[in-house]
């Protein structure tokens, strides 16, 4: 397995947009390196007759069950909107070209 490199850190921080400093990269490269080998320590020690389970305690679940309703229209929903058009809302971008 290879490790993870600086820039590919470097590359994960741009990508949710958090500013890191070269000291923090130089700090952050390891330690997902050995968070990286770990995840993968423990799934190869699962072995194949247990099954995967996502909690220890059997739970049921306790939510009604889903029901069809009454809902707005487009034109309902829409009607409050200050710019909509083509049955959708308009906002703001908020991602740009670079990520």
């Amino acid at each position: 397995m290879s490790s993870i490199t600086r820039d590919e850190v470097a590359h994960l921080a741009r990508l949710a947009r958090i500013e890191l400093s070269d000291d923090e990269l130089d700090h952050l490269a390891p330690q997902l390196d050995l968070i990286i080998g770990w995840v993968a320590h423990v799934s190869d020690a699962a072995a194949g007759d247990i099954r995967p389970t996502s909690h220890a305690l059997p739970l049921t679940n306790v939510m009604r069950p889903d029901e069809i309703v009454p809902c707005l229209t487009p034109e309902q929903a829409l009607s409050g909107a200050p710019a909509a058009e083509d049955q959708r809302f308009r906002v703001p971008r908020i991602l740009t070209e670079e990520a």
